[in-house]
């Protein structure tokens, strides 16, 4: 016995299926700092911002602070609101810088995370500086179709007597 199913359930299947996909693949390993409330919502979660402390994964002793808006209310209940291309980001020494003995390309995306069922992501991406012995590191939004030119960025100087690896 064979049964139909509709279309419409079975592209309903598969949104579903490609959201959890894209949520489990995020690529950005963060630990929350904190948050706080800008906008009281009735029925569900309020916006506000919220700030995620990322340890660089290829330099020891880097941690970059992000903070960023979080679509609250229903739509952000259920993971359907589309988050505001809004992001700040600090970098800090947090403890000894090194390498681990692997050069670095000049420019690198260290993390990604969705902020948007499908199509807007958050992207904080290291740039060296070798003339200056300093990591850049940026932080932008971008959508499939249309980026946001809103962006941050900081920089973290590497003491002189470590030299950064570069490719």
């Amino acid at each position: 016995m064979t049964t139909s199913r509709s279309p419409r359930n079975g592209l309903a299947g598969h949104a579903f299926a490609l959201a959890l996909l894209l949520s489990a693949c995020s690529g950005a390993s963060s630990e929350s700092i904190g948050e706080v409330d800008t906008v009281f919502k009735f029925i569900g979660p309020d916006h506000k911002i919220v700030i995620d402390a990322y340890d660089d994964p290829k330099v020891s002793g880097v941690t970059c602070y992000v903070s960023r808006a979080k679509t609250g209310g229903i739509k952000g209940a259920l993971g359907l609101a589309e988050d505001r291309a809004e992001a700040s980001i600090a970098c800090r020494q947090t403890g000894p810088i090194s390498f681990a003995g692997k050069p670095l390309p000049q420019q690198e995306e260290m993390f990604s995370e969705r902020i948007s069922l499908v199509f807007k992501k958050l992207r904080v991406v290291r740039l060296v500086d070798s003339k200056r012995n300093t990591l850049v590191y940026l932080t932008y939004s971008d959508r499939l179709i249309e980026g946001s030119p809103q962006n941050s960025v900081t920089a973290v100087p590497v003491p002189a007597a470590t030299m950064i690896p570069v490719k």
